[in-house]
């Protein structure tokens, strides 16, 4: 969770909204990938960290699956993240802060639970949860107050 959080600054620096994902395999400890929101600077609405690290992790192991990985990311994924974790069949998700207006895991549409998800990950929330939502909070104060998040 560290790295993600190290990307999630990176992602705040650039402009971008905090979050930062990490694609990891728990059975060696390798790093696969890293990810970090990159919607504004790369004029793409599907780049949240989610989407990155996976198309990086998928690219690097040449598979599309991600079975057994772990994705390691400092908010709840949205429902689009949700999607692609469930096509990635990413074996275990693991999340900081949930997020209430746009979360999709543990808040809102719950989509692992719901009957026509076809993958369902192991979910853990909460690790590092109120770093990753000091981070958040602070970023977008700065926001509203015309400071530099």
């Amino acid at each position: 969770m560290r790295i993600a959080l190290a990307a999630a600054q990176a992602a705040a620096d650039a402009g971008e909204t905090p979050v930062g994902a990490v694609v990891v395999d728990p059975a060696s400890g390798d790093l696969i990938s890293v990810g970090a929101n990159q919607p504004i600077g790369g004029h793409d609405p599907t780049a949240h960290a989610e989407i990155v690290a996976i198309r990086a992790a998928a690219a690097k192991l040449g598979n599309y699956r991600l079975t057994d990985l772990t994705l390691v990311v400092t908010l709840e994924p949205c429902a689009m993240c949700a999607g692609a974790i469930s096509h990635a069949r990413i074996g275990r998700l693991v999340f900081g802060a949930t997020d209430e207006k746009g979360g999709a895991v543990v808040s809102g549409p719950r989509f692992f639970d719901q009957p026509t998800c076809h993958w369902r990950p192991a979910v853990e929330g909460g690790v590092l949860a109120e770093e990753s939502s000091a981070m958040l909070k602070a970023f977008f104060r700065a926001r509203r107050t015309g400071g530099q998040a």
